[in-house]
């Protein structure tokens, strides 16, 4: 009877110092996003439909606008943010236990795993809690300054990663959801779509990434992933379809030698994905604004 009465005492205890570890990790997310304004999440349902590189031009975008924008690669196993900016071989620096990101511009910094790996295609082969962690790390122990966004580029799927980050940041501006015109890429991003509702985030919208290719020879769009799956899949689910980003040979060497291809202003990729940009500004200052104003 004692005996039981001992485990008992001892898993209330247990559960209730894991009560406080939570709240005060939640209350240094909270301080560290305090000057935060706005908090977007870049999602897909799969892999491959170019979901880091809808987030790391966001960012840039962003930035070019002179606003102060961070960038956080929540992407464990595939972290290729710094590639993509081109300052993979910088390093973070560490002072008084908190972490400062990598400056990739003036208005831009960001925060990756990969700047912490001894060598560049060192795997990363962990469980979930120590993907947890380091996420948690990121949102708490990085000096992200002022900021007027911050975008977190998630790992493709509904895993632990994006739950952990919805869970953890309070107040997300929203998501947005990258996808490609074929089937099997619409199927998952509903799933996104529904991860995201049941979660209370908003949804910003749908991009249709790669929905046709730019011929480099003629300039015509050919599509070789069919078209117009990305509207039909918004239409269906209800959000905003924010636009069509056409494929082009160019920005996959651009990527490879860490230069954005938003860079590009006169080309077709640049000004379909300015629009673009400019659909999500909009949304998510006019939605702030609105609940400002109800407050």
């Amino acid at each position: 009877m004692e005996k039981g009465s001992a485990m008992v005492r001892q898993t209330a205890n247990v559960k209730g110092q894991q009560a406080v570890r939570q709240q005060e990790i939640k209350e240094a997310v909270r301080e560290s996003m305090k000057n935060v304004k706005h908090k977007i999440m870049v999602m897909s349902g799969k892999g491959g439909v170019g979901k880091t590189t809808v987030a790391v031009n966001l960012a840039f975008a962003l930035s070019m606008q002179n606003l102060e924008v961070g960038l956080m690669d929540a992407d464990i196993h595939g972290p290729d943010v710094p590639k993509m900016l081109g300052i993979e071989n910088r390093q973070p620096e560490i002072i008084e236990g908190k972490v400062n990101p990598v400056f990739a511009t003036q208005h831009l910094r960001a925060i990756s795993i990969a700047f912490f790996l001894a060598e560049r295609d060192s795997a990363i082969v962990w469980r979930g809690p120590l993907k947890m962690h380091a996420i948690r790390q990121f949102l708490s122990d990085v000096n992200w300054g002022k900021l007027d966004y911050l975008i977190i580029d998630l790992p493709p799927g509904t895993g632990d990663e994006p739950l952990s980050v919805a869970q953890l940041i309070e107040n997300v501006d929203g998501a947005v959801i990258v996808t490609t015109p074929q089937e099997i890429s619409l199927l998952d991003v509903r799933k996104a779509v529904r991860f995201a509702q049941v979660l209370d985030i908003s949804v910003i919208g749908i991009i249709e990434n790669m929905s046709s290719m730019v011929c480099p020879y003629c300039g015509k769009e050919i599509p070789i992933f069919k078209k117009g799956g990305g509207k039909r899949a918004a239409r269906e689910m209800g959000v905003p379809f924010l636009g069509s980003v056409p494929f082009d040979p160019h920005v996959v060497e651009d990527a490879d030698r860490g230069k954005p291809f938003i860079l590009h202003r006169e080309s077709k990729v640049s000004k379909a994905f300015e629009r673009i940009v400019d659909r999500i500004r909009k949304s998510v200052e006019d939605n702030a604004c609105k609940q400002n104003s109800s407050q």
